[in-house]
């Protein structure tokens, strides 16, 4: 019996060992939530012709679009004020490859009073500024094909990016207005060298923008500039710039969306001013059905500097099942109308989506998206 009773002991102090273990192993991850979005499609492409003649070609992918894994956290530090963190990378579901912390990645301190400063990988309140107005935002028929003074279409870089080595403040809501402002590092060669590490070329970047939401009102105002003085061949002053305007506007079921972007550069020693300065806008409407949605957008791109025929435009138009609060089925058309100078292909497959300058790509999505 006194053997029976001492193995019963025995047992219960184990069981509330590893009862109190898991409660702290449970109270150490407690701060830490997983989440993320798979969407992928099926994709068939018209690359267009091209202006030397060459036929175009139709062609299939099975695309990932932004599919996506993410873990943050936050811990709060008393006053208001809370540590927080996020390690987010983007998943090729269609293929192989990846590196983890690939997309928002950064630690950083909050305070419910004086707003957020964060350190690491992160968009840039250029691009935070009116991502929302993009109805097929991720998407093939992402308006990003045109806007954001598009990589190829500037100096350097797309200003709508996501930048390492960033400093950011981002103002708590005050009456629904918002600041942000963030400093990119990437001044760490001497005057007339490349940037190590880099395929931009940008030496350092600042990036500003104004938000306000009230009810059914949204506006943003945004500016970028890449100081390029420590690309090769560049001199003192160099450098690409980007103003943006947005606007959105909700009308019961009905949600409109404007974007208005300018771009200018001065590279100085290697061509005249404005080589790649343009005008381009956006306008979207969105009719929300229950779970559903109809979906249309505009989006222009102005002549490229003194480049004849070097603008395009692209219409899409989308509709949306969904299948639940988190789960939706989708289907797209996008085609951009190049002139004869100019190559805009899609977003998300740019490099394989035209046959060449002045080819029109068209293209007919089908896809299932689910947040989690």
């Amino acid at each position: 019996m006194q053997k029976a009773f001492s193995t019963q002991t025995k047992l219960i102090v184990v069981a509330l060992a590893a009862t109190a273990f898991s409660t702290h192993a449970l109270a150490e991850t407690a701060n830490v939530s997983i989440y993320g979005k798979a969407d992928l499609s099926f994709d068939v492409i018209n690359t267009g012709a091209a202006a030397n003649g060459a036929a175009g070609m139709s062609k299939n992918n099975v695309s990932s679009n932004v599919s996506k894994l993410g873990f943050k956290g936050a811990e709060g530090l008393g006053e208001g004020l809370s540590a927080i963190w996020q390690i987010e990378q983007q998943i090729n579901m269609d293929n192989t490859g990846g590196n983890l912390g690939t997309r928002n990645t950064f630690a950083g301190l909050k305070s419910d009073s004086m707003g957020t400063v964060l350190l690491g990988r992160h968009d840039t309140p250029y691009k935070l500024a009116t991502r929302k107005l993009d109805i097929f935002g991720d998407s093939i028929a992402d308006n990003r094909a045109l806007l954001g003074a598009v990589s190829g279409k500037s100096a350097t870089a797309s200003f709508d990016g996501r930048q390492p080595d960033v400093i950011a403040y981002i103002s708590p809501s005050l009456s629904g207005f918002t600041g942000a402002i963030a400093y990119v590092n990437l001044n760490e060669a001497a005057t007339g060298a490349a940037v190590p590490g880099t395929a931009t070329g940008k030496g350092s970047a600042l990036s500003l923008a104004g938000m306000y939401k009230a009810d059914a009102f949204y506006g943003s105002l945004s500016y970028e500039e890449h100081k390029l003085e420590h690309v090769v061949g560049n001199a003192t002053g160099a450098k690409e710039s980007a103003w943006k305007l947005g606007v959105g506007y909700d009308i019961d079921a009905l949600g409109l969306g404007f974007v208005y972007e300018k771009s200018s550069d001065n590279l100085t020693a290697v061509t005249a001013a404005n080589r790649f300065g343009h005008n381009a806008y956006y306008l979207s409407a969105n009719y929300k059905m229950g779970m559903n949605a109809i979906k249309a957008a505009y989006g222009k791109a102005g002549q490229l500097g003194a480049t004849l025929n070097t603008g395009s435009n692209q219409f899409s138009l989308g509709y949306d099942h969904g299948l639940s609060k988190r789960t939706k089925l989708y289907a797209i058309y996008s085609r951009i109308s190049n002139q004869s100078a100019a190559s805009y292909g899609f977003s998300q497959t740019t490099a394989t989506s035209i046959n060449g300058v002045g080819a029109s790509p068209s293209v007919v999505s089908l896809g299932l998206q689910h947040n989690f």
